[in-house]
């Protein structure tokens, strides 16, 4: 058996229009806020997709970003360098040189997919976003003025202080540790200063001349026996028949 719905209000009729005019005016009531571009630059959130910077030095010519774009707006010339060897003996080796890195922003859909998938950090967001042009061939842009993108891509966030330390710094860390210690245990040490040892069997002067200023003197021509004898003498007790 079917279930009875709930009965409707009937609806009042031009409710819908007082609804829109309530609408219309509040927003009358506030006032208006004017964004006062191009004087005042927009504050705009630091994940802005504004256009895509190129850190050259990075860039390995792997070609993997133009290899997933889905729009096909990214152009890549490149040849190959011979590199001499780095020690007597070693064999030489090729290198990739980058030649042309252009994208072109009237076919690109800001999607991402180039920033993410580059294995080098060689592409990143950048909040610019004036590089209006008033003819569509000017939107393909060359790698020198990608690279002047690259200077106004914001910092990336910082750190969650709970989070744990990333591999990479981790291991630069103890790297740099290792090599400090290493080089402290080869330099020389300092030579500390040494006083002059003194003869075995020695005083120093002015101790000697201090004993000696001490010791009592005896008259001349007098010897040890005859000035110790009236001292052994009055220390005797008297004997019987003398006085």
């Amino acid at each position: 058996m079917a279930e009875s719905l709930p009965p409707t209000r009937p609806r009042i009729p031009g409710s819908g229009l007082a609804k829109g005019l309530a609408v219309t005016l509040r927003t009358m009531t506030k006032k208006t806020v004017t964004a006062q571009y191009p004087d005042a630059q927009p504050d705009l959130p630091p994940r802005t997709r504004g256009v895509i910077g190129l850190f050259e030095e990075n860039c390995t010519v792997c070609m993997l970003c133009a290899r997933e774009c889905p729009d096909w707006c990214i152009y890549i010339d490149s040849h190959k360098e011979t590199v001499p060897p780095a020690a007597p003996g070693g064999r030489e080796r090729s290198r990739n040189v980058l030649d042309r890195f252009a994208i072109d922003f009237s076919l690109c859909m800001y999607c991402g997919i180039c920033i993410e998938v580059c294995p080098f950090d060689a592409l990143f967001w950048s909040p610019e976003f004036e590089y209006a042009e008033t003819d569509i061939r000017d939107l393909t842009h060359e790698r020198d003025k990608l690279r002047e993108w690259m200077w106004t891509v914001p910092a990336p966030p910082a750190l969650d202080p709970a989070a744990e330390e990333p591999k990479e710094v981790a291991a630069a860390r103890k790297t740099a540790e290792k090599l400090a210690a290493q080089q402290e245990a080869a330099a020389p040490q300092p030579a500390q200063p040494t006083e002059p040892a003194e003869p075995a069997g020695t005083e120093p002067h002015a101790a000697e001349q201090a004993r000696a200023a001490e010791r009592p003197t005896r008259p001349m021509g007098e010897s040890k026996q005859q000035t110790d004898l009236p001292q052994q003498q009055t220390d005797l007790p008297p004997q019987e028949g003398q006085e």
